[in-house]
């Protein structure tokens, strides 16, 4: 079993060494595909440190030609995975690496076409930051569930792990921050097989360098 880890790069000088050696510590077979997308704060020097440090098959850097978004450098390391299963890494420390056994659990038995970690489900340990921006998620996540008749808990969440060829097969048109409910979307109009699992989560604070807020999904 090999998994391909999508992660999109936008400044995140302060946190992505960080975060490339927990994914790449993760005790399973994978490659990680870091996709910069027009960083300016010094992202793509470390990234080249970094593949040099990890060689490909191990770690693989695309650098798009200028910001386009995040759905653009999502779709681009879509294109390019070829792991059996594909997942979804952010570039900061909210999301535990160490999750992935869990996330991959229901793709591994065959139950399950796409999981998606929730940080509203009970189990696992949580920062507990900003009110309205999770009454913000729910409110997002209600809506998607009302627009698709799937009964998730958290559909903003960056975790979210496919089979290769299902996530390669879906056509995604989002370049920025509408990857989420697009994404969800196209998944419930295919019928897929979706679960969910509860992940730890370590949200930022605006002030360490948080850029999401619950409006862009709205967006």
């Amino acid at each position: 079993m090999k998994l391909s880890v999508v992660m999109p790069v936008y400044n995140e000088r302060n946190s992505l060494r960080v975060v490339v050696e927990r994914v790449l510590a993760v005790p399973l077979e994978l490659e990680l595909l870091c996709v910069d997308d027009g960083s300016c704060d010094g992202s793509r020097e470390i990234l080249a440190k970094l593949q040099a440090q990890y060689p490909n098959p191990k770690l693989r850097v695309f650098l798009q030609p200028h910001n386009m978004g995040k759905g653009a450098a999502l779709h681009r390391g879509i294109r390019e995975a070829s792991g059996e299963f594909v997942l979804i890494q952010d570039a900061d420390l909210e999301y535990d690496p160490g999750d992935y056994p869990i996330l991959l659990d229901p793709l591994i038995q065959g139950k399950a076409d796409v999981v998606y970690g929730s940080r509203f489900l009970g189990g696992r340990p949580h920062r507990v930051l900003y009110f309205w921006h999770s009454v913000g998620n729910k409110l997002l996540t209600l809506l998607s569930n009302c627009l698709t008749n799937i009964n998730l808990t958290d559909m903003e969440t960056c975790y979210k792990a496919f089979r290769r060829e299902v996530i390669q097969s879906i056509p995604l048109e989002e370049t920025r921050f509408g990857f989420e409910p697009e994404i969800t979307v196209k998944i419930a109009k295919r019928r897929l097989r979706v679960y969910e699992v509860g992940i730890g989560y370590w949200g930022r604070t605006y002030e360490e360098g948080k850029k999401v807020g619950w409006k862009d999904g709205v967006r």
